[in-house]
């Protein structure tokens, strides 16, 4: 048994789709009509997992408080700075948190205004 996908959040589906494949390198792996009013089953995933990222839709593009995915890196300053170059609103620059100094932790916004952590693995 695996996770097929998560559901995200996404006010813009156009916007949120090259967030997620310019910014961050996930592929699109659905992009389909669903009905007659315009919105689509979009899924993109990232180059090594097996499970999809959905977007649903957002009632509004407020941010959200609280992180909405939790994404594993080997090199979380790398990719911190990464998305910097590429003006990604970063919500929390690398550190070790004090509930596991054997990580770095940081986290960033994307498109829709979701906050994403990312962690060392």
């Amino acid at each position: 048994m695996h996770l097929q996908f998560a559901e995200l959040p996404v006010f813009d589906q156009d916007r949120a789709k090259s967030f997620y494949t310019e910014k961050l390198g996930c592929r699109v792996v659905f992009d389909e009509p669903m009905g007659d009013d315009g919105w689509r089953w979009i899924e993109v995933g990232f180059a090594d997992a097996r499970t999809t990222l959905h977007f649903v839709p957002r009632p509004d593009d407020k941010p959200s408080p609280e992180p909405v995915l939790a994404l594993v890196d080997d090199d979380v300053e790398g990719t911190i700075a990464a998305l910097k170059a590429k003006n990604v609103e970063i919500v929390a620059e690398p550190h070790r948190p004090p509930w596991d100094p054997n990580r770095v932790g940081a986290a960033f916004r994307d498109s829709e205004g979701n906050e994403i952590a990312v962690t060392s693995g």
